[in-house]
């Protein structure tokens, strides 16, 4: 992966701290109990929302590995709050889908990386 011009790591930078703070936010965000789209979409955006880190982490210069470790534990932590409040509960297979997601974000950029000769 070739590095991004320093104004864009800076950006990338601002864009992983918001998403992170955003997705504590949402996910400690009273639950509303509406009925999802179809079963486990949960568990989609769980990995969506990883692979995005993921790719916001990288483009920020996280190496891959302290990226990879400090996500699942970001993760876990959110697991563990939401068992604290009265409208969320904690999911194993939530914290895996996080794990996807990263696996997902890490396979798509190397996929889309430029070929080196």
């Amino acid at each position: 992966m070739h590095a991004p011009p320093p104004s864009w790591r800076r950006l990338a930078v601002v864009a992983f701290v918001l998403a992170l703070t955003g997705g504590v936010v949402v996910a400690l965000w009273p639950a509303d109990g509406a009925q999802p789209p179809f079963p486990h979409v949960d568990k989609l955006a769980h990995a969506l929302g990883f692979a995005m880190l993921w790719a916001l982490g990288r483009a920020a210069g996280v190496r891959p590995l302290p990226l990879a470790l400090g996500l699942l534990a970001y993760g876990a932590a959110i697991e563990g709050l939401q068992a604290l409040t009265p409208t969320r509960e904690a999911s194993w297979a939530d914290w895996l889908a996080d794990g996807a997601g990263l696996l997902l974000g890490h396979a798509l950029l190397v996929r889309g990386a430029p070929r080196r000769r």
